[in-house]
């Protein structure tokens, strides 16, 4: 069974948000001849990462909730530019969402549990897709979603 991260999107509003940001870097990397790829590089390289790469997932949280999942394609070790030992996690450029989970602040990454992998949404409802975000973030409060 693969094994699956989750962590903050610092600085993100929303999973359209997000999914901007990614296009973005996808357009710039292509006509800037770099690898086109989507990445998020970490400070620890995780210890189980032929779980992670074996159908897992990174699953974002955002403005206090789990709401989308990237899967993870790879995990490449890097130096930094100062000579720090990094992991490079290659992410899918596409987004799945997910049912909404709230999750408190912490630093990092962890591991998620099989049995608090929050579902993707396609599966539950696609109808709270065409919801506004701010819509989907107050039902999410109040525990509707």
């Amino acid at each position: 069974m693969a094994l699956n991260l989750v962590k903050l999107c610092v600085g993100v509003e929303s999973i359209e948000h997000l999914q901007e940001s990614i296009d973005r870097k996808l357009i710039h990397k292509r006509t800037s001849g770099e690898e086109a790829i989507i990445f998020h590089i970490t400070r620890m390289i995780p210890k189980r990462a032929d779980e992670l790469v074996d159908g897992g997932s990174l699953y974002w949280v955002i403005k206090g909730n789990i709401q989308v999942r990237q899967r993870i394609e790879e995990l490449r070790p890097v130096t930094d530019h100062s000579g720090v030992s990094r992991c490079k996690i290659v992410l899918r450029p596409k987004l799945v969402p997910t049912e909404w989970q709230p999750r408190r602040a912490f630093q990092g990454w962890r591991y998620l549990k099989d049995t608090d992998v929050p579902r993707d949404l396609k599966d539950v409802d696609s109808g709270v897709l065409s919801l506004p975000p701010e819509l989907r973030r107050e039902l999410a409060e109040l525990g509707l979603l």
